[in-house]
């Protein structure tokens, strides 16, 4: 990233961090402490930790096939989900941030701990 912007990602609205390229949604909020759950280690295996990318999705790898297939079981889908741990960051997001939001569901899940 050197010379370049820092790429952002912003959860929920309220709370933004710096990112560097090759790094999944997953990574960014593992490192700062988001709660995303993440049941299968982030490996592809389940839908926990589903966000909506509101923002910056063209900063982001396409969704794999598998990727979609597990977001069949996921709730609160739309045409802007994705999988955490699949969402890699490849290039710097046009409006430079990349804004996620996490179903109330799955910060749900998270805070009781299921």
């Amino acid at each position: 990233m050197t010379g370049s912007p820092p790429i952002r990602v912003r959860f929920d609205a309220d709370r933004e961090f710096d990112a560097a390229l090759g790094e999944s949604i997953l990574d960014v909020a593992l490192r700062n402490h988001v709660d995303l759950d993440h049941a299968c280690g982030g490996v592809c295996a389940c839908s926990t930790c589903h966000v909506r990318v509101l923002e910056g999705a063209d900063a982001l790898n396409g969704a794999s096939e598998e990727e979609e297939d597990r977001l069949d079981s996921a709730r609160d889908v739309g045409l802007d989900s994705r999988l955490g741990c699949q969402a890699r960051i490849e290039r710097a997001p046009k409006g430079g941030v990349v804004a996620v939001r996490i179903p109330a569901w799955n910060v749900n899940l998270v805070r009781e701990a299921h």
